[in-house]
């Protein structure tokens, strides 16, 4: 794998160019990005599992193939978020037949997640989790209103999606009418079911929408419940505050830190 690489630059770029700054890595070949792509994938699940984004069996966490751009990668089916290793994870095709992997694949996973990436070459991964905030937001059919910079960073950059709301989705063309109505945003409120995030650029991107959007979630759950009116970040402010913190690299150097923990406290991840 080369040096990282310095041609992203952020607003929070230290002056001194000495200093230490996380950059997203560039890779000399595909089987170096394959298995970057697929650690990094089974770092989300342990980190969701930290977050208690688990629930039984539910929630999948997708990111293409390097090579083959019609394959997935995927964690197993009923296999908890807090076990996952990159040898567990599942290699998937769009009709979703394990192309490499021992475990099953979730159906209601795949369907969704294929037509997702199916339908939208700009997706690099994409998150689903059944998680508390995500479902009782999801309950309401509403946008996230701009009362924080967290909100602000999806603003006009997110979508509800009525189509097949509360339904398992199992059949190919459920899914792709839920992959339609995705667009090209960065999460997605499925109504009466929870959250979906994309990543253009990486997993961690994918990671940190789907965290931030759940925490915007229960940040305007709990605004409201104090009976006061809602403070509206002003339309201009917002679009400044997606501007500058809902990008991809942005969100990918928001997940450093979480990667940097489970990796170090947990490096059986990596077997």
């Amino acid at each position: 794998m080369s040096q990282p690489s310095k041609a992203r630059l952020s607003v929070y770029e230290p002056e001194q160019s000495e200093l230490y700054f996380p950059r997203p890595p560039v890779f000399d070949n595909v089987e170096d990005e394959r298995l970057h792509r697929k650690q990094r994938l089974a770092a989300v699940c342990r980190v969701f599992a930290k977050l208690r984004y688990g629930y039984g069996m539910a929630g999948h966490i997708t990111v293409r193939d390097p090579e083959h751009e019609n394959l997935y990668w995927t964690n197993p089916f009923a296999m908890d978020f807090s076990l996952v290793k990159v040898s567990d994870l599942l290699l998937v095709d769009h009709q979703g037949t394990v192309v490499e992997g021992s475990w099953a694949v979730n159906r209601a996973g795949f369907v969704l997640h294929a037509a997702i990436h199916q339908a939208h070459p700009h997706v690099l991964a994409s998150c689903h989790a059944h998680t508390t905030n995500g479902m009782a937001w999801a309950a309401l059919g509403r946008k996230l209103d701009p009362i924080t910079q967290t909100a602000a960073s999806f603003h006009l950059d997110h979508a509800v999606i009525t189509e097949e709301a509360g339904a398992v989705v199992v059949e190919h063309d459920a899914g792709h009418a839920v992959a339609a109505a995705f667009g090209q945003n960065k999460i997605a409120i499925h109504q009466n079911h929870g959250l979906f995030s994309a990543g253009r650029e990486s997993v961690d991107e994918a990671a940190w929408w789907f965290i931030a959007a759940e925490r915007a979630c229960e940040i305007q759950l709990k605004a409201e419940a104090t009976g006061h009116p809602l403070k509206l970040i002003s339309p201009a402010a917002a679009a400044h505050s997606s501007e500058h913190l809902g990008t991809p690299f942005l969100a990918w150097l928001h997940f450093q830190p979480m990667y940097e923990a489970i990796a170090r406290s947990e490096p059986d991840l990596f077997d």
